[in-house]
C-alpha cells in the first residue's frame, strides 16, 4: 500500500496558493516573504525595491515586467536557497563585484531544487545568473547584459553553470561580459537557441558529459563553442557569425557529435581540434575563414562527412604522412576551389579531391617561405604533384566529393541574425 506516501505529498504540496500584491516601499518584499505560505506568488508593484533577496521556500516571485530590484553593490541581488522557486517578469541590477563570491543578478544554490528563472532582464551585474550546484534549473527567455567598465577577462559570465544536473538554459539574449555561458565541472545540461553578442567565448564548456548545445547564434564573439575536456557532447544546428578567432573549438574533446553548425567568416578558422579524438562532423557549413578546419596534437579517428567547405583561405590544414580518408560510403563532402567533373551526373565527383600539397606543408612549419610562393621552383613543385600524384606527401583525400553543397537547415539564420 502507498496510501501513507500519497498522504505525506498532498500535505508537502499546498491545496491552493495565494496571490500577494507587494506595495513599492523599503522591506516591502521581505516583509511580504514572511507572511506568504509554500506556493504563494508575490506580484510586485511597478517601480525600483532597493533590497537584497534570499529565497529559502517555493514561492514566485513576479515583477510584471515593471519593477526592478536593485542590489546596490552588495553581493548577490536574489539568491535562491529553497526548492520550487521561480522569478519573473523582473529587471535585476546592481550585484557587488566579488569574483570569489561570484556576486550575481540571480544565484542559484546548490540547495535550491527546479528553480525557475524566466522573462527577466539582468543589467550591469558582475555574473547574471550563476547556477551553483543547482539541480534541474530552468533559465528561459532572459536578456541579460553583462559589465562593460573591466576588461573583458575581468567581468563575469552571463550564465555560470557548476555541478548543476540537469540544468536548461534556453532562448536567452547574452551581450557583453566575459562568456556568455560557461560551464564546468557539471552534466547532463541543455543549452539551445540561445543569441550571444559582443563576448570573449559564446559557450564556453570544461568537463561537462553528456550534454547538448543546440541551435544556438554566436555573433561577433571573441570564439563561438568552445568545447573542452569534455566527451559525448552534441553541437548541432548552431550559428557562428563573424567571430574573430574560431567558430567551433574542440581542445581534448571526444566521442561527440558536430553537425548542421554553419560557421561563417571567422578570421582564423572555422573549426579548430586540438587532440579531439572519435568526434563525427557532418553537414556543417564552413565559410570564408582563414582555414576551414585545422586538426594538430594528434587529433584521430574523426569522421569527417557531408560538410561544404566554402571560400575559405585554406581549406584543410593538417599534416600527416599517411592518407586519411574523409568520404563513406562513396559519399564524402563539398569543396569550393575543387574544379570537379561529373560525367554520370550522380552527384559525385569523378576524381579524389587532395586539399593539401607538399608545399602547403612546407608553408605551415616555415611560415618565411612564403616570399617563394611565385617562384619558379615553387610552380614547379605543385605541377609535379598535380601530374604525378604518387609525390603527395599523405594527408587528407576525399575520393568521392560533393559536386553540390548540401545546406543545413541552420544556414537560414543566417540572413536574419547575421
Amino acid at each position: 500500500m502507498r496510501w501513507p506516501l500519497l498522504i505525506a505529498s498532498l500535505f508537502a504540496t499546498p491545496l491552493w496558493a495565494a496571490d500577494w500584491d507587494v506595495p513599492n516601499r523599503a522591506g516591502a518584499i521581505s516583509e511580504t516573504l514572511a507572511q506568504a505560505a509554500d506556493g504563494d506568488t508575490l506580484r510586485l508593484a511597478p517601480g525600483i525595491y532597493a533590497e537584497t533577496l534570499v529565497l529559502s521556500r517555493p514561492v514566485t516571485l513576479d515583477g510584471m515586467g515593471q519593477a526592478t530590484i536593485d542590489g546596490q553593490g552588495a553581493g548577490s541581488v536574489i539568491t535562491v536557497t529553497g526548492p520550487g522557486v521561480t522569478l519573473r517578469g523582473l529587471t535585476v541590477i546592481g550585484s557587488g563585484s566579488d569574483h570569489d563570491g561570484i556576486d550575481s543578478g540571480i544565484q542559484l544554490t546548490k540547495t535550491a531544487r527546479a528553480p525557475v528563472v524566466e522573462n527577466n532582464v539582468l543589467i550591469g551585474n558582475l555574473y547574471g545568473v550563476d547556477i551553483h550546484g543547482a539541480k534541474d534549473a530552468r533559465v528561459k527567455g532572459n536578456r541579460i547584459e553583462g559589465r562593460q567598465d573591466r576588461l573583458m577577462n575581468a567581468r563575469g559570465n552571463g550564465v555560470y553553470v557548476w555541478n548543476a544536473p540537469g540544468a536548461v538554459v534556453e532562448g536567452n539574449d547574452i551581450q557583453y561580459g566575459r562568456d556568455g555561458i560557461f560551464v564546468n565541472s557539471s552534466r547532463r545540461n541543455i543549452f539551445r537557441n540561445n543569441l550571444f553578442r559582443d563576448l570573449r567565448f559564446a559557450v564556453h564548456y570544461m568537463y561537462a558529459d553528456n550534454s547538448e548545445v543546440t541551435g544556438n547564434v554566436s555573433i561577433g564573439n571573441d570564439l563561438g563553442y568552445a568545447v573542452m575536456f569534455t566527451s559525448r557532447v552534441k553541437v548541432v544546428d548552431n550559428v557562428s557569425i563573424g567571430d574573430r578567432e574560431h567558430g567551433v573549438m574542440l581542445n581534448y574533446a571526444n566521442d561527440s557529435v558536430i553537425s548542421g553548425n554553419v560557421v561563417k567568416g571567422a578570421k582564423e578558422k572555422c573549426t579548430f581540434l586540438y587532440n579531439a579524438n572519435k568526434n563525427e562532423f557532418t553537414d556543417n557549413w564552413f565559410e570564408g575563414c582563414g582555414i576551414g578546419i585545422h586538426f594538430t596534437a594528434g587529433s584521430e579517428r574523426n569522421r569527417i562527412v557531408g560538410n561544404a567547405f566554402v571560400g575559405n583561405r585554406t581549406q584543410v590544414k593538417y599534416v600527416s604522412t599517411k592518407w586519411v580518408e574523409w568520404s563513406e560510403d562513396g559519399r564524402g563532402n563539398y569543396w569550393s576551389d575543387f574544379a570537379a567533373y561529373d560525367v554520370n551526373g550522380d552527384g559525385i565527383a569523378d576524381a579524389p579531391y587532395r586539399p593539401n600539397d607538399s608545399m602547403d606543408h612546407v608553408l605551415w612549419t616555415q611560415p618565411a617561405a612564403k616570399l617563394l610562393l611565385g617562384s619558379p621552383a615553387v610552380q614547379l613543385v605543385r605541377w609535379s604533384q598535380s601530374a604525378f600524384p604518387a609525390l603527395l606527401p599523405g594527408g587528407v583525400i576525399d575520393s568521392h566529393a560533393l559536386i553540390k553543397a548540401p545546406e543545413p537547415p541552420a544556414l537560414k539564420k543566417v540572413p536574419h541574425d547575421g
